[in-house]
């Protein structure tokens, strides 16, 4: 499984002047720092859905796929077909690990979102290294994105899962929520 990140529409200067906007200021012309990016991820104001970023995982397996295409707000999924007319294989034949192609395309709170639920411990371990892998590509582009975006129970505090995994219970999990809480890039 390989994943690329196809595009990024939608620039921080942008997103800036939107943000201006509704404070019923006029547009800037800096970029907006590193500091401030990171500021307006965390507080999930509307402008940040102006960010959005397209990427393709290739050879991801079928049953994989079927986690990520449950999100559907702020997201858009192109995936392979399986139909045999187009193909030429038998989809009878095919199991739910055959490799497909998978396109996402997802404003920036829909990646947040996501991010809660797929970097979950109680999340396949498959699924997990997907979103993982695509998370760690999209840093080369947008490392305060990247950044912002945590499991479920750091971003929350705690776990509330109905039988969570234990892990907000450890010293890794405080070390890391507190690093999350001060704006510091998590260790893992």
């Amino acid at each position: 499984m390989k994943v690329e990140i196809l595009g990024i529409k939608g620039t921080w200067r942008e997103i800036a002047d939107a943000a201006r906007t509704t404070i019923g200021k006029e547009s800037g012309m800096s970029e907006p720092s590193s500091e401030w990016k990171r500021k307006i991820l965390l507080a999930e104001h509307s402008p940040i859905r102006k960010l959005i970023v397209s990427w393709k995982w290739y050879n991801l397996p079928w049953w994989v796929q079927t986690h990520f295409t449950r999100h559907k707000f702020g997201v858009e999924w192109f995936v392979q077909t399986s139909r045999s007319d187009r193909t030429g294989v038998n989809r009878a034949t095919l199991g739910q690990n055959a490799p497909v192609n998978v396109e996402g395309e997802a404003n920036a709170q829909a990646i947040i979102n996501i991010s809660r639920k797929r970097l979950c411990w109680l999340a396949s371990s498959e699924t997990r290294v997907a979103w993982a892998n695509f998370l760690q590509e999209l840093y080369k582009f947008e490392p305060e994105l990247s950044s912002a975006c945590v499991t479920d129970c750091i971003y929350r505090g705690r776990c509330y899962e109905y039988r969570g995994c234990g892990w907000d219970k450890t010293e890794v999990f405080q070390r890391a929520l507190k690093s999350y809480r001060e704006g510091w890039e998590l260790d893992d």
